[in-house]
This record gives C-alpha cells, sequence and structure tokens, in this order.
C-alpha cells in the first residue's frame, strides 16, 4: 500500500479521529524532548504528568495504531518515537514550497520547523520585483508566474501560502491543477479543495483570540472574588 494514501483505521473499522490525529504532534514533541534527556523508557502515568492529558486518553490514542507499551514495563521511548514520526510522515521526504516572501514567508522558511519534521523547502515564490531573485535561508524566490513550470520539472508535495489572502483562491486552484497534495495555508482564507488534495488552514488570530478569551474570563473571575 502506498504510505501516502495509507488511512489508519481502529479496531472495528472506521478512521482514526481527527482528535487524536491533532495530539500526535504534541505527542512527538515531547518524546523528541525526552530522547533528548536520555530517558528510555517511560509509563504512561509519567507521560500523562508531562503533557495534562490523562493516561487513560494516552492508552486510548496509541491503542488506534497498536498499543506499542508493555505492560509493567510502559513505552520504549525511542521505538515510540519512530512509530510516531512513521506515522506522521516525518522522513517520507515530503517537499514543499513557499507562496509568499513577505515577512511571515520569510520567517517560516528560517525557521527550523520544517527540516525537524522531514519537509524540504524548495523554492519560493513572490511576485515583488525587489524579492524575486533574491534567496532566503539558502532557499530562492521565483516569480509566482513560474510555479506551474516548476511543479512539472521537480517534485512538490505540499505548498505553504503566506501571500495576501484575496489570491489564496486563485492560487489554490492552480496548485489544484499541478497536482500538488497538500496546502497549508496561512492567509486566513478558509479553503477548501477537491479530494484528493489536503488543505491545513491555520489561523493564527483564532489562538490570539482564543488566549485573550481565557484571559478575560479569569479576570473576571478574580473580580468575583
Amino acid at each position: 500500500m502506498d504510505k501516502k494514501k495509507m488511512r489508519y483505521t481502529v479496531e472495528g473499522g472506521g478512521e482514526v479521529s481527527p482528535a487524536v490525529i491533532k495530539r500526535l504532534p504534541r505527542y512527538f514533541r515531547y518524546l523528541r524532548e525526552l530522547i533528548r534527556n536520555g530517558k528510555l523508557r517511560i509509563s504512561s502515568g509519567e507521560l500523562s504528568e508531562m503533557m495534562h492529558v490523562t493516561a487513560s486518553q494516552i492508552r486510548q490514542d496509541l491503542n488506534c495504531f497498536g498499543g506499542f507499551g508493555q505492560q509493567g514495563y510502559g513505552y520504549n521511548v525511542n521505538y515510540l518515537y519512530a512509530k510516531i514520526c512513521e506515522i506522521l510522515g516525518v522522513g517520507e521526504g515530503f517537499r514543499a514550497v513557499m507562496i509568499g516572501a513577505g515577512n511571515l514567508g520569510r520567517a517560516l522558511v528560517r525557521s527550523p520547523m520544517f527540516e525537524k519534521r522531514g519537509v524540504d523547502i524548495v523554492a519560493m515564490f513572490d511576485v515583488a520585483p525587489e524579492l524575486v531573485g533574491s534567496s532566503v535561508a539558502g532557499v530562492n524566490v521565483l516569480h509566482v508566474d513560474g510555479l506551474e513550470r516548476f511543479c512539472e520539472e521537480n517534485v512538490v508535495d505540499i505548498a505553504v501560502l503566506t501571500l495576501p489572502k484575496e489570491y489564496a483562491t486563485e492560487v489554490a486552484e492552480r496548485l489544484v491543477k499541478i497536482g500538488v497534495a497538500g496546502i497549508w495555508n496561512f492567509t486566513s482564507k478558509e479553503l477548501v479543495c477537491p479530494e484528493p488534495v489536503v488543505v491545513e488552514n491555520v489561523h493564527i488570530g483564532d489562538s490570539l483570540m482564543t488566549l485573550c478569551y481565557e484571559l478575560r474570563c479569569r479576570s473576571l473571575q478574580e473580580e468575583e472574588q
């Protein structure tokens, strides 16, 4: 089976829930930190204390993919990390382009985030004359008019959109036509693309507003007390 098309199913049928999938990157981060600290094994209880997720939830999540633990021993940290990496596609060699070489695009390209997750940024695209022809962290900035040709000549799995939102739909349609499989969208424009294209819409402002909500609730509670 093609790993890129594989879907994990829980016992009895049905795909793994989105909530479980959303938690997998947290396991990835915490396990990586444990490896750095030389931790060889860990129990669901210890992991629960670190992640602020119940031990029962951790066991349920991991059981969706085979469990990986041993009763009385817990989890082998290196083995579990390797399995989480496999499930998340780390090391699959995915290649990405950044469309939009403004402040956010440049900041993302300079971040070690992609390298740590096995994603290679192979090019950036923009329309600004002062940016086209330059490079950011060793990645060349090309004119967006050449997007189709570049993708025809190079393997591109993911497009990261950091361009103005009014151009998001048009560019997404172009990406669908040339067969780019995944779109990571930072434009604040909610994109929906036809299958099999996968879209992850990222709304940074939503996260900020959630934080503001929590702070407001805390402030109100303190006033009541």
